[in-house]
C-alpha cells in the first residue's frame, strides 16, 4: 500500500507553528509545567506526538510476530477469557457463586483457597469436590490462588480431574504457584527459598504433559498492590519469571518447556493508556528473556492475564469503582490480555454479594459484545503515543530488572529488604501525589459524598495467620490502597459523629457576591468533605458583620474564608478579625494570596489551597475540632 496524498495540497505545518499557537492559547505560561506530564516512573508524556516519535520498523509488525509488542497471536475475534474471582470460605456458598458466575457468562473461575494470608475455601479434595460440584471440568478452566497451599490444592484438583475421567490433554486450569510472590505478600514460606523453588520446578514438570494447564505464575498484581510503579511491576515480574525458569532448568526442565508452564499476571488500573502500554511492554520483555534463553519460539505460548487493580479501589462512594474497573478492563483488553478478572465494586469493603459479582461479570459482556473490544487485535497499535510509551516503559523496566539480577535476583532482593524499600519509596511518592491533589480520587479526595453510600456487605473474615511460615522469613510488603488515608479520616469523623451526635463542621464564610465566592466555596466544601467535615454557612456574606453573625449562628469553632482575591482585599482582614473576636479558635482562608502578611496579622492562621497536603491539613482540622484519630 502507498500513502494517499490527502493533504498534498496543504502546506505542511511545523512544530514551531504549533508551538506558537500553543503559546497563544496558554497565554505565555510555562509549556513544561502546563502541558508536560510524567508517569509514576518519571517518563515524559508529551501533549502531542507526531511521526517523528514513530518507532523504526514498528509499522511493519503484525500481531504474532516477535518481539510480540502487537500481540502473541493474530487477532481472531475471539475476545478474552472471562475469569471471575471466587473468595468464599463456605463450600456451599462458594459452589453457588461459581454456578451463578458460569450461568451468567463467565468462562473460567479463579478460586481462592484459604491459606496463610489468604481468605478462601479449603484445599482438601473432599472440600474442593463440594465447591466444584456441578462444574463441567472438561469445559470450565479452574485456576487457583492458594499461596503456600498451592501444591496441596493442585494435588486435590488433579484428583478431581482423574475422578472425572479427564486425561492430561482434557484438563483445563492453572495452579499459579508463586512462592516468591507469596513470600513478599505474607512475609514467610514453610520451606527455605531453595526448597520452595524445587517444589515449583516439580510442579512444572508435572504439568508438561497437560497442554492446557499451567503450574506457576509470575504475579505483578501483588507488586502493584505494594506500591510498584509500572516499570517496577514489569521488572519484578521479569525477575520472578527468570527465577522460575532457572529453578525449572536446575530441575531438568529446559526453558523451551518451562516457559509455557508460567502464567504472567499484571494489574490493570484506571490509567488507561499506561495500562495498555504496560501490557504491550511485558510481551517484549518476556520475548527478550526467552530469546536470551534460546527459547524465543516458546514466548508465543505465554499466557498474559490481567486483574483490575485492588490498589485503586475505594471504600467510600464505592459506586465509582464501577467506572474504575470498566476503564481498567477495557485497557487490559486493548493491551491484549488473554484472561481478565474484574474485581466487584464493593470488594474493598467486604465480601461481594450477587449484585456486585453480576456487575463485574457484565462489565466483560458490555466491553465484548457492545464495545466489540475483542474483535480487533492490538487496537492501540500504530498510535505514536502508545508505541513510544510502550518502548519507554519497556526500557525503564529492563533497566530495573537488570539491577535486580545484578544484585542476586528477586529472592536475594527480598531477603535483603531492597525490594521492600524500593516499593516503599514508590508508595510514599504516590501517596504524596494523592494527598496534594496531583492525583485525584473521584468520590474520595475529589467530589466526596458525605452520608450513607447505600452499600452494605458482610465483612471479610480474617485470613489465616502467616506466623507459622518459618522456613523463610522476610519483611512483607505493605499493601495499601490509594484512598486509605482519606478513608481513615472519614472513619474518625464518623466515630466522632456517633459520640457527639453531629458531624464535625467548619463555618464557610463565603464573602461577597456569589459570582466571586462560588468557585472557592464549592472547592473548600469538597475539600472538607474529603475528611468527613461538613462545611456550614450561607451562600454570600456581603459584610464582615454578616459573616460574624453567620458564624455565631452556625455553632462552629473553626472558620474558613472563601472568595476571590479581590474580595479578600476588601473584606478579608476585617472578617478574619471579627471571627476571632466572635470566638473562632482557628481561621483559615481558601487560596494562596501573594501578599498575606496583613491577613495573618488580622487573624488568618493558615491557608488551604490546591496543591497543599490535604491529608495533613484535614488531620490538623480534626485536631482543631476535637476528632479523635483511630
Amino acid at each position: 500500500m502507498t500513502d494517499l496524498p490527502l493533504a498534498a495540497d496543504f502546506p505542511r505545518p511545523s512544530r514551531e507553528d504549533w508551538l506558537k499557537l500553543v503559546d497563544k492559547a496558554i497565554k505565555g505560561a510555562d509549556f513544561e509545567k502546563r502541558l508536560i506530564s510524567q508517569t509514576a516512573d518519571g517518563l515524559r508524556i508529551e501533549p502531542l506526538y507526531t511521526r517523528t516519535a514513530a518507532i523504526d520498523g514498528r509499522e511493519r509488525l503484525v500481531p504474532g510476530e516477535a518481539p510480540f509488542v502487537r500481540g502473541l497471536r493474530p487477532g481472531d475475534g475471539g475476545g478474552w477469557d472471562l475469569r471471575q474471582l471466587i473468595v468464599e470460605p463456605d463450600a456451599t456458598l462458594a459452589n453457588a457463586a461459581i454456578l451463578e458466575e458460569l450461568a451468567g457468562g463467565a468462562t473460567s473461575i479463579l478460586l481462592q483457597i484459604g491459606a496463610p494470608g489468604f481468605v478462601g475455601c479449603g484445599y482438601e479434595q473432599a472440600e474442593l469436590s463440594r465447591v466444584l460440584d456441578g462444574v463441567m471440568l472438561d469445559v470450565c478452566p479452574v485456576s487457583l490462588v492458594a499461596g503456600e497451599y498451592t501444591p496441596d490444592a493442585a494435588g486435590s484438583l488433579m484428583a478431581l480431574w482423574r475422578a472425572a475421567g479427564l486425561d492430561d490433554r482434557r484438563r483445563l486450569g492453572a495452579f499459579n504457584y508463586d512462592p516468591l510472590g507469596t513470600l513478599a505478600l505474607t512475609g514467610g514460606l514453610y520451606h527455605p527459598i531453595a526448597k520452595a523453588l524445587e517444589i515449583a520446578a516439580d510442579l512444572a514438570r508435572t504439568t508438561v504433559a497437560m497442554p492446557n494447564v499451567m503450574a506457576l505464575r509470575a504475579d505483578g498484581h501483588l507488586w502493584q498492590r505494594g506500591g510498584a510503579t509500572e516499570a517496577q511491576e514489569l521488572a519484578l515480574v521479569a525477575a520472578s519469571l527468570v527465577a522460575y525458569l532457572k529453578a525449572c532448568e536446575a530441575g531438568g526442565l529446559a526453558p523451551t518447556m518451562a516457559l509455557p508452564q508460567i502464567a504472567v499476571t499484571l494489574a490493570a488500573d484506571a490509567d488507561q493508556f499506561v495500562t495498555i502500554a504496560k501490557m504491550r511492554a511485558l510481551r517484549k520483555l518476556v520475548w527478550r528473556i526467552a530469546d536470551a534463553c534460546g527459547a524465543a519460539d516458546a514466548a508465543k505460548g505465554m499466557t498474559l492475564t490481567a486483574e483490575t487493580s485492588a490498589r485503586m479501589m475505594s471504600v467510600r462512594d464505592p459506586w465509582v469503582n464501577m467506572l474504575r474497573t470498566t476503564i481498567a478492563a477495557a485497557a487490559a483488553a486493548m493491551g491484549g490480555a488473554d484472561a481478565i478478572t474484574v474485581l466487584p465494586f464493593s470488594s474493598a469493603i467486604g465480601k461481594p454479594d450477587a449484585f456486585a459479582r453480576r456487575i463485574a461479570r457484565n462489565t466483560h459482556h458490555v466491553l465484548l459484545e457492545e464495545a466489540g473490544l475483542g474483535r480487533v487485535a492490538d487496537p492501540a497499535g500504530g498510535s505514536w503515543y502508545v508505541e513510544r510509551l510502550t518502548d519507554d516503559i519497556a526500557a525503564r523496566a529492563w533497566g530495573e530488572f537488570q539491577e535486580i539480577e545484578a544484585a542476586g535476583g528477586l529472592a536475594a532482593g527480598l531477603m535483603s529488604g531492597r525490594i521492600q524499600q524500593s516499593l516503599g519509596q514508590a508508595r510514599a511518592k504516590r501517596a504524596k501525589l494523592v494527598a496534594t491533589g496531583r492525583k485525584e480520587l473521584t468520590g474520595t479526595s475529589a467530589f466526596p459524598r458525605l452520608g450513607d453510600d447505600g452499600v452494605t456487605v458482610e465483612p471479610w473474615p480474617e485470613a489465616p495467620s502467616a506466623a507459622s511460615l518459618n522456613g523463610t522469613r522476610v519483611s512483607p510488603i505493605d499493601c495499601a490502597r490509594d484512598a486509605a488515608p482519606f478513608e481513615d479520616l472519614r472513619a474518625a469523623a464518623d466515630a466522632h459523629e456517633r459520640v457527639a451526635g453531629s458531624a464535625p463542621k467548619v463555618f464557610v464564610a463565603a464573602l461577597g457576591p456569589l459570582a466571586a465566592n462560588a468557585t472557592r466555596a464549592t472547592w473548600i466544601r469538597n475539600f472538607l468533605a474529603a475528611g468527613g467535615i461538613v462545611g456550614v454557612g450561607g451562600e454570600s456574606y456581603m459584610t464582615s458583620t454578616d459573616a460574624g453573625r453567620g458564624f455565631a449562628e452556625s455553632g462552629a469553632s473553626v472558620a474558613c474564608l472563601t472568595s476571590s482575591d479581590e474580595v479578600y482585599g476588601e473584606l478579608g482582614e476585617a472578617t478574619a478579625s471579627l471571627l476571632k473576636t466572635a470566638g473562632a479558635k482557628t481561621v483559615f482562608l481558601a487560596g494562596r494570596p501573594k501578599d498575606d502578611a496583613a491577613l495573618k496579622a488580622a487573624g488568618v492562621d493558615d491557608f488551604i489551597f490546591a496543591g497543599a497536603d490535604a491529608v495533613a491539613l484535614l488531620a490538623r482540622l480534626h485536631r482543631e475540632l476535637g476528632v479523635a484519630q483511630g
